[in-house]
C-alpha cells in the first residue's frame, strides 16, 4: 500500500518524465481524465508502480508481459477505441520513473 505522499512523488515524476513525451497528450493536460480522456495510467497507477516493482529487470519484456497479463486485462479501455494506450509503448519510460523515484528514496535512507 503507498501513502499519498508516495503516490505524489510517483506521479510528479511520471507527469514530468512521461506524460510530457505522450503523443495522445490533450491540451491543458495532464491531468487527461478532466480532458474527456480515459489514460491508463490514471485509471491503473498504483497498479503499474507494483508491477514496476514486481519485475526489477532489465528487459522490457517481462514488464510488458506482467503489464497485460494484470492491468492491460482487466482495463475498462480495453473494449474501447481508446486501447491501446499510450502506457503500452511509454512503458519504458513509466519503469524508469518509478525507479528514479525509488532510487532518490533509497539515497535518503541510512
Amino acid at each position: 500500500m503507498y501513502t499519498q505522499a508516495d503516490l505524489d512523488d510517483y506521479m510528479t515524476e511520471i507527469r514530468g518524465h512521461v506524460c510530457s513525451r505522450c503523443i495522445e497528450k490533450l491540451p491543458g493536460a495532464p491531468p487527461c481524465a478532466p480532458q474527456g480522456k480515459r489514460c491508463g495510467i490514471e485509471l491503473h497507477f498504483s497498479d503499474i508502480i507494483d508491477v514496476c516493482h514486481a519485475t526489477r529487470c532489465k528487459s522490457m519484456e517481462p514488464y510488458g508481459t506482467r503489464l497485460h497479463e494484470q492491468i492491460c486485462s482487466q482495463c475498462a479501455n480495453r473494449t474501447t477505441m481508446q486501447c491501446p494506450c499510450p502506457l503500452d509503448y511509454l512503458l519504458r519510460l513509466t519503469v524508469e520513473a518509478v525507479d528514479a523515484v525509488d532510487e532518490r528514496r533509497a539515497a535518503l535512507t541510512p
